[in-house]
């Protein structure tokens, strides 16, 4: 039982990752805590963004915002050292509780049409915000998400961006990760039985990612983050 949920939790992120740039880590890191420790959730979910961030960077290239990337890496250097001192020092199931509170946040303030204008100073505080919650909790997307839909960023524009910014945050959030908490088999011997469905999340993700509006895009993003926020919260509290 336990391994057919991993294979769906997997093929399900990756869909919707592949889908609209933010779900993979979102969706699967609250279902991971239910099955693996929160170092080997954090570390399995680093493993799985990178390999579908690396394998879609071609493709969507064109739609990456260089200088809004640029300010997002910049913010995320100074964000990332600071997510690694909260992880070594909080309890980790204090951390699950933050986890479930933040992503149950940002539906209410998208839903409530909150706006915020996109500067340069911004792009590098969430870049920032961005960064401290990936090597913490290895979720990324939360602040980009409510940072990006707030100033009605095309979807494409959307997806390429977070994309790249995902692809440089992984490949540094995993190596300090390895270094400050080490690792052990499960992360790797699970990462690699489920690959192959990371793969048919790929292909499936962009099929769907054809066909959804701007319209659908957003409720989508609510939908995802109210279910796995009241899960994820709901468990914590039990």
């Amino acid at each position: 039982m336990g391994i057919i949920l991993f294979i769906v939790i997997i093929l399900g992120a990756s869909v919707l990752q592949t889908s609209t740039g933010f779900g993979f880590s979102i969706v699967a890191t609250p279902f991971l805590l239910l099955l693996f420790s929160v170092t080997d959730a954090i570390q399995i979910n680093l493993i799985f963004s990178l390999v579908i961030s690396g394998a879609l960077i071609f493709k969507i290239r064109s739609d990456i915002d260089m200088d809004v990337l640029k300010r997002l890496v910049v913010g995320s250097l100074v964000g990332m050292p600071v997510g690694i001192a909260i992880f070594m020092a909080v309890d980790l199931e204090k951390l699950k509780l933050a986890i479930s509170l933040i992503i149950l946040l940002l539906p209410v303030l998208l839903i409530f049409s909150f706006r915020i204008n996109q500067t340069n100073k911004r792009d590098r505080f969430f870049g920032g915000v961005s960064g401290s919650l990936t090597t913490s909790i290895g979720m990324p997307g939360p602040p980009l998400l409510l940072y990006f839909s707030g100033t009605n960023i095309q979807k494409e524009k959307l997806r390429g961006t977070t994309l790249a910014f995902y692809l440089f945050i992984y490949s540094i959030s995993l190596v300090l990760q390895l270094y400050f908490s080490g690792t052990n088999k499960t992360v790797w011997v699970s990462s690699a039985l489920a690959m192959p469905f990371v793969l048919a999340g790929l292909y499936l993700g962009q099929l769907l990612f054809k066909r959804i509006d701007q319209l659908s895009f957003r409720f989508v993003t609510y939908g995802i983050l109210l279910f796995t926020g009241l899960f994820l919260l709901f468990d914590n509290l039990s």
